[in-house]
């Protein structure tokens, strides 16, 4: 009999994180949904096809995230997909002006909350028959090219983009498999605002094509399909005819 296959999806509340937990339900997993608001959770939780937890959780704090990962091991004792996707911005500013608390909390959301779930994933992947498991972490097109006047989001995706290679390496001697996805105006919440117009390098405010955003949950659990002797180590997927090939 095939072992139920167990996937927690951080920031699972709204947004990719909601459509990918509702896309993982979907193909059977077992989805632990973690999240700052309860609410939240539980109308995700509400039309996911499988068996949920739902965890209020705040991954830039290590107890909130030590507290995750324990009742995760208490329910299910095993792991096998972590999705980092918890993450936010901040409003655009000229670059003297961004408030160091501006600074710090998306730092401690994007980049430090990532390697926190990380190495608390690491610690039940170890341990668990079979041992290993697969991480993806939730990078941005803007790990690789920056938006306008978006130093702390872009600093903190580059970040991610480091760990995604370290946690690679490091995770080998485990079966740990890492993947990064690069995501590039997925229709949200977060990104409606697009359709009215954005800062571009130009100087100007244009809109933006989007995509509908349950292409990239389908990325992310095609991602996971894999034996993990087979990584796919960078996804982008993208609005087609957003500027990015070519931007600046």
């Amino acid at each position: 009999m095939e072992q139920q296959k167990i996937v927690l999806v951080t920031g699972a509340g709204s947004g990719i994180g909601k459509a990918s937990a509702i896309a993982f339900s979907a193909k059977g997993y077992s989805v632990v949904l973690a999240g700052r608001r309860r609410d939240k959770l539980e109308q995700v939780a509400s039309v996911c096809s499988n068996e949920t937890l739902i965890v209020e959780s705040d991954v830039a704090e290590p107890e909130s995230v030590a507290r995750l990962f324990k009742t995760l091991k208490d329910q299910f004792a095993r792991l096998d997909v972590l999705f980092n996707n918890a993450g936010g911005g901040s409003p655009p500013r000229p670059f003297e002006e961004i408030p160091f608390e501006e600074w710090q909390r998306v730092i401690n959301v994007n980049l430090t909350g990532t390697f926190l779930c990380t190495q608390a994933a690491f610690g039940i992947m170890k341990e668990q028959t079979p041992m290993g498991g697969r991480i993806i972490n939730n990078g941005s097109i803007s790990a690789h090219v920056p938006r306008p006047l978006s130093a702390p989001y872009t600093a903190s995706k580059h970040g991610v983009t480091g760990l995604t290679r370290s946690t690679s390496l490091d995770g080998r001697p485990y079966n740990i498999v890492c993947s990064q996805i690069d995501i590039g105006n997925a229709l949200t919440d977060l990104t409606a605002r697009m359709a009215e117009g954005v800062p571009q390098p130009d100087g100007t405010i244009r809109p933006e094509p989007t995509m509908d955003v349950q292409h990239v949950a389908d990325a992310i659990v095609q991602m996971t399909e894999f034996p993990l002797e087979t990584n796919v180590q960078f996804m982008t997927i993208m609005a087609t005819k957003m500027p990015f090939i070519g931007r600046g």
